[in-house]
């Protein structure tokens, strides 16, 4: 498939923007049973607002890949059966819980409404609406993810496995992002959030070196002999029949050629999972604030070639037609 980097953009955004709000409120629940220092209002404030930008432009990226942006509203109409109906609903609604979330914290409005267990773990509206939100955030992973996992005839999306990716990779992003987000603030938090970013991380690496395994040893139903129905063994496509380009060939083929393919995947493969895990790793030994800040950027430039790894690799049945412009 030919990666629109619209679409790219969305997913990358919108999984940090998700994960980043879950580790948020994972850090308000453990500050609430005393694990970790509780933190100042602002703090899940701020991590809102950041929640915010990153889940509002993914939503702008998302208008550059539309062929008529006017009638983008219609793209809800048909929730029962549609995935991507589904994630146009479950976006707002979790941003509206986000801004919410981080309000409430602002305005100070987090006096216990009552409490829990026998250690009396106190609930405010924060937790409460935060909960709501997470809930939302792991809908969004799944709506964003099964529009591509749904698709039956793209065997290299048509896996469980996309729906992990999805969902680890942004919780990945999203608490490294928070680490960093605890370190710019000078917070204690650093090693916590670095820590489960390390965690996702890892399962993120398995769950995506699973599925690269898997694709690569994939049989597929089709083949140039089945496409036409001529059964001949040595029949080869040596034209496509036409001398120009067409709307099939530049939008189901990515045109980059099996060299650049493997720079790109043993890119992302470096820059998503190890470097990242070191960079946080040293900043946890040394103290520094910096570190988890170029952990983000080195991890953010991966998932935008992973992603687009994610997008090329997938093979179009119609290039089995067009394979010698392909």
């Amino acid at each position: 498939m030919h990666p629109a980097f619209s679409v790219i953009l969305l997913t990358t955004l919108l999984g940090a923007g998700q994960g980043l709000f879950l580790a948020l409120v994972t850090g308000q629940v453990y500050a609430s049973v005393k694990l970790v220092a509780a933190q100042d209002p602002s703090f899940y404030s701020g991590g809102s607002l950041l929640v915010l930008l990153l889940l509002g432009a993914g939503l702008a990226a998302s208008f550059f890949h539309l062929g008529r942006p006017e009638r983008a509203w219609r793209a809800a109409s048909k929730w029962r059966t549609s995935w991507l109906s589904r994630e146009v609903i479950v976006l707002p609604v979790l941003m509206g819980l986000v801004a919410c979330y981080g309000a409430l914290h602002w305005l100070g409005w987090t006096q216990p409404l009552f409490e829990i267990g026998e250690f009396h773990i106190p609930v405010d509206a924060t937790l409460l609406i935060g909960a709501l939100g997470s809930l939302a955030a792991f809908v969004l992973f799944l709506s964003t993810a099964m529009i591509y996992a749904s698709v039956k005839f793209l065997e290299e999306w048509a896996s469980p496995l996309t729906v992990a990716n999805f969902t680890f990779l942004g919780l990945a992003s999203g608490f490294m992002l928070t680490a960093a987000y605890s370190a710019w603030l000078g917070n204690h938090l650093v090693g916590f959030y670095g820590t489960w970013a390390f965690i996702f991380t890892l399962i993120a690496l398995g769950s995506r070196v699973a599925l690269l395994w898997r694709n690569a040893h994939l049989k597929h139903k089709s083949n140039l002999q089945t496409a036409i129905g001529i059964r001949h063994r040595t029949m080869a496509q040596i034209s496509q029949g036409f001398t120009g380009g067409s709307f099939n060939t530049r939008e189901f083929f990515h045109h980059a050629d099996p060299a650049r393919l493997v720079l790109i995947r043993n890119g992302f493969l470096v820059l998503v999972f190890p470097l990242p895990v070191l960079l946080i790793g040293l900043a946890y030994i040394t103290q520094s604030a910096t570190l988890p800040m170029l952990a983000v950027v080195v991890q953010s430039v991966g998932l935008v070639a992973e992603r687009w790894y994610f997008f090329a690799e997938a093979r179009h049945p119609q290039n089995l037609y067009y394979q010698s412009v392909a």
